[in-house]
């Protein structure tokens, strides 16, 4: 299967509690929820055309807490983003989880979390997706595993927070496959990880 990972990220490059205050509060951060302002029909016809592609769902723990704890009740089957995760397959990396009650969930990742996912790729399938999970999605990027990144950038500087690519990441070269603007200003932008960075001097 294809690896996506789609992410939010301000411009500064902050992942952190995009959805909500209460989010994720670690470090002290206060700035939680900062994606609301953003959402119209544009953002939402990306989202729908996301998960119309997915046939599994790879999540970090917070993520698959936050997911865990509102998506089970939203049951319409017609919804494109609660019938997805309420019914596919759902992957959810933790070495302290022990069990799972959300309904098609397996716990991956208590040994060797690049040893299960890469596992995971190599099942049939087309597309295995991950949201938000940044902590797991930096580790994926450290072992060349993430395939395709979807970064949603809003037009928002926060200086303080979790980053996608923070101060020691590995080098990695982007191809953009495909770009649009939404009416409230965030850049959504497909790349195709393409290996190494190349260097040279003007």
């Amino acid at each position: 299967m294809k690896l996506t990972l789609t992410q939010f990220v301000s411009l500064d490059g902050v992942y952190q509690a995009p959805g909500g205050p209460q989010e994720d509060t670690s470090g002290g951060f206060e700035q939680g929820g900062w994606t609301f302002p953003y959402a119209d029909e544009d953002f939402g016809a990306f989202v729908t055309e996301n998960f119309a592609r997915v046939d599994a769902f790879l999540l970090g723990r917070r993520t698959y807490d936050i997911f865990a704890g509102y998506w089970p009740h939203h049951t319409d089957p017609a919804d494109p983003v609660a019938g997805k995760l309420n019914a596919l397959p759902k992957y959810v990396a933790s070495t302290t989880l022990t069990s799972a009650d959300w309904a098609g969930t397996e716990i991956v990742g208590a040994q060797d979390v690049v040893k299960d996912v890469t596992a995971l790729k190599e099942r049939p399938g087309g597309e295995l997706q991950i949201h938000g999970s940044g902590a797991l999605a930096r580790t994926l990027f450290a072992h060349g595993l993430i395939d395709t990144v979807h970064l949603m950038t809003f037009p928002v500087v926060l200086g303080t927070g979790k980053r996608l690519f923070p101060e020691g990441a590995v080098p990695t070269a982007f191809r953009p496959s495909r770009s649009l603007l939404t009416s409230k200003g965030v850049v959504i932008t497909s790349y195709e990880v393409d290996g190494r960075p190349t260097y040279g001097s003007f």
